[in-house]
């Protein structure tokens, strides 16, 4: 039964503006935990060999991070989870800048896992996007969010420098000014989130929308086969992206790209992962997401092919073969993301986000160690290989549940997303 809806109305558009402020402003924190945590962990430790170390910890507490945003959001709404999560973070960022200024590698790995739930706040918050956008409209959600999330993380490279010489004069590390960015990016991502959260009528929790009901039912419970094949997609294109790109740095420098192209090429890429996320969210409200995870893991095939096959020193072929890995990778998360916020109802949809996420850290987590592994051993083109294998059993996938069911997938029990409470 619906409810009405409380004294302070819901106000769709300023808040989707405002959640993508928010997102753009975090996720220009979230080159603390990649390029920072390396450079501080390897300055500290003297040893080239702790590099991977805060990353790792970032993903893993990326996990932790989101199971707790979908265990609170049932109770606390959408967006005031997303401002724990920044808060989280902003604490584990002070922490790897007190671990700095004393040279403790075991603070910094301490800080490095708090930083994690700053990252999964910045990715769930598409899911507060689809909630805003309304049924039939899920897709455009997740693609304005994403798209904020790329602006914000093309800025974190130029900021560098300056937050470099800003740790300098604090008299810390130039590799701990990222994690001064941190602190002001989630600092105040978190308190926006705080502010954009509606209130409930007494005027003392502040609520986000979410689908209501209560305690769901049995049949509630159940995920349905959209639900499941929405994380088989988020996690197999996280998987291909994460292993190739774990790699491709230090090949395309062996292939004798300098710094500079390697640094082109990669922001192609990224640019590839996040640009497009608005006309693939169109796409997937259009036709459906298994057509459109379909196409995404068929590109991410063909990037795999084309990376076993052309020659890396050419670099027309190193970026159209990134960024080909990285639209096949939007298309694929976007409609992934799609199928999941729409095939689970009521507050079992909360569970089956997180668990999206943590099937995306883990196949990160997973896919970076033995992408490394494998290109070590059989070369590049070996792993390449490895990323089409895993593109076409997306494909097939998508493919076997088209043929039987067809391109959408029913929204049984979903509440008007203009419910507010």
């Amino acid at each position: 039964m619906r409810r009405d809806p409380p004294a302070d109305p819901p106000n769709p558009t300023g808040r989707v503006l405002g959640i993508c402020l928010a997102t753009g402003l975090a996720s220009t924190g979230l080159a603390a935990g990649g390029t920072g945590g390396a450079l501080l962990a390897v300055e500290v430790a003297g040893n080239a060999a702790v590099a991977g170390l805060p990353f790792g910890l970032v993903v893993a507490g990326s996990a932790l991070g989101a199971l707790l945003i979908g265990a609170l959001t049932p109770r606390l709404g959408r967006l005031m989870p997303l401002a724990l999560g920044h808060l989280i973070g902003v604490i584990g960022a002070v922490i790897v800048l007190m671990a700095s200024w004393s040279t403790d590698l075991g603070l910094i790995l301490a800080g490095s896992l708090l930083l994690g739930p700053a990252n999964a706040s910045v990715f769930m918050a598409r899911y507060a996007g689809a909630d805003l956008f309304g049924t039939g409209r899920e897709g455009r959600g997740i693609g304005a969010i994403l798209l904020a999330a790329g602006v914000g993380a093309v800025m974190a490279p130029n900021l560098l420098e300056p937050a470099g010489l800003a740790a300098e004069a604090l008299g810390l590390p130039v590799a701990a000014g990222l994690y001064l960015v941190a602190v002001g990016a989630f600092g105040a991502a978190g308190a926006l989130l705080a502010v954009l959260a509606p209130r409930s009528t007494d005027g003392q929790r502040p609520l986000f929308r979410g689908p209501l009901g209560g305690v769901p039912s049995p049949a509630r419970r159940r995920w349905s086969h959209g639900a499941v094949l929405g994380i088989i997609t988020l996690g197999a294109a996280n998987m291909a992206m994460v292993g190739i790109m774990a790699v491709a740095p230090i090949h395309l420098t062996a292939q004798g790209h300098d710094l500079r192209s390697v640094g082109l090429v990669i922001s192609i890429h990224v640019a590839g992962m996040l640009g497009p996320s608005p006309i693939t969210g169109w796409l997937v409200d259009r036709i459906g997401p298994r057509p459109v995870a379909a196409a995404g893991g068929s590109l991410l095939l063909a990037a795999g092919v084309a990376g076993a096959l052309v020659d890396h020193s050419d670099p027309g072929a190193a970026i159209g073969f990134l960024l080909a890995l990285g639209v096949g990778w939007n298309l694929a998360v976007v409609a992934g993301s799609s199928m999941l916020t729409s095939s689970v109802a009521g507050q079992g949809r909360y569970a089956a986000e997180a668990r999206g996420e943590v099937a995306m850290g883990v196949a990160a987590a997973v896919g970076a160690p033995a992408a490394g592994l494998l290109a070590a051993m059989s070369g590049f083109g070996a792993l390449s290989a490895a990323g089409a294998v895993i593109g076409a059993i997306a494909v097939g996938a998508l493919a076997i549940r088209l043929w039987t069911v067809g391109s959408t997938f029913p929204r049984e029990d979903l509440q008007d997303p203009s419910d507010w409470r």
